[in-house]
């Protein structure tokens, strides 16, 4: 029975949950560790995410017997080059944007206020399930007023953290440029005969289907929020630009992400005017049509092979666990589990057929 692949599993299970259990009771013990865990996480991920859009390029010039410190300095000085430009472009319009949003505020918070006044006072004729969310949006509004200042100074320390991530970023990034062949090999070394092998071929699945989603998913967001630009240009709406780059960053996050960016256009159209409602909401759902039918199949292919009924369970439940960042890593991660566990499948059957050749 010891042998049987449920039994295997069961037991593998059953010790994971005791380390995750007693890591939990321990954690004053580990929490150093965590903090060190979560510094460093962030700038790994953006300078990883960077490495595999600019990766191509490397590969590509380095073929062309371009040695490999121009490489990486021709990479780093093309983002330079990107990003002043891109500011240089858009800084001043989005200035503008934001400026303008700032003067107007009062008056949205009037136009958000006047509304939530009228719900109040007409809650009474709605359905109970209704005014009993009411008067907890009511309650939660109240003790967001009144954590003030500890909202003060989160944001503060906030800005702090994300000036040290942005920092860290570009180290992780020229560090991967520089040594990217070195990471696979100094973890499959470790290993040889046949396991060395199936340790190599499954860390180069995993650097493929990685590659595929970074360099899929951006460009994809690039195109959804290039199109959401130009309705929006279109049809007058108001602080188009900052909603098309907040569309940017949300389309990172499969086939939920176009209607997560679709709330604060909404409420830029009912401010602005309620007839826009109905082409904002008709640009957001000829956006995910097209992303979901058209753009992703196109471009990312069958490189992850994840039902969209998958992508949302996964999105919301990561979501409850551990917020945003969650969901931003949570289908990446789902892809590379998915990977090693057909891996090991593959393997084992290669092992299975292999015995009964030889019975």
């Amino acid at each position: 029975m010891t042998k049987k692949v449920w039994f295997q599993a069961g037991i593998g299970t059953i010790i994971v949950l005791l380390i995750i259990k007693y890591a939990i009771e321990i954690h004053w013990i580990l929490n150093p560790i965590f903090i060190i865990i979560t510094t460093i996480f962030i700038p790994l991920l953006l300078g990883g995410v960077l490495y595999y859009i600019s990766e191509p390029l490397q590969r590509w010039m380095e073929k062309k017997g371009v040695p490999r410190w121009a490489s990486i300095s021709t990479i780093v000085l093309l983002l330079a080059g990107i990003v002043t430009g891109i500011l240089l472009l858009i800084g001043n319009p989005i200035l503008n944007q934001v400026n303008n949003l700032v003067e107007n505020a009062p008056y949205i918070e009037d136009k958000i206020m006047d509304a939530a006044d009228f719900v109040l006072e007409n809650k009474d004729n709605l359905p109970p399930q209704v005014e009993n969310f009411i008067d907890s949006v009511s309650t939660s509004i109240q003790d967001v007023a009144m954590k003030g200042s500890k909202f003060i100074v989160s944001f503060v320390s906030g800005t702090v953290t994300a000036t040290f991530t942005l920092i860290l970023v570009p180290f992780f990034f020229i560090y991967m440029l520089k040594d990217h062949e070195k990471f696979a090999p100094n973890i499959y070394n470790i290993f040889s005969g046949e396991r060395r092998t199936w340790v190599k071929n499954t860390l180069a699945d995993i650097d493929e289907v990685l590659r595929n989603y970074v360099q899929g998913q951006v460009l994809i967001s690039f195109i959804l929020a290039s199109m959401m630009y130009i309705g929006y240009l279109i049809i007058g709406l108001e602080y188009s630009l900052l909603l098309a780059i907040f569309a940017f960053f949300m389309n990172m996050i499969p086939f939920i992400g176009p209607w997560i960016s679709l709330a604060p256009a909404l409420v830029v159209a009912i401010i602005q005017d309620p007839i826009l409602v109905v082409w904002v909401a008709v640009i957001t759902l000829v956006a995910q049509q097209l992303e979901s039918n058209l753009i992703t199949p196109n471009i990312m292919g069958k490189s992850l092979d994840v039902h969209p009924l998958t992508v949302i369970t996964i999105v919301l439940a990561a979501g409850n666990i551990g917020g945003f960042l969650f969901i931003i890593i949570a289908i990446p991660t789902y892809a590379v589990i998915k990977v090693i566990v057909k891996n090991i499948y593959e393997e084992r059957k290669k092992i299975k057929e292999a015995a009964t050749k030889t019975v």
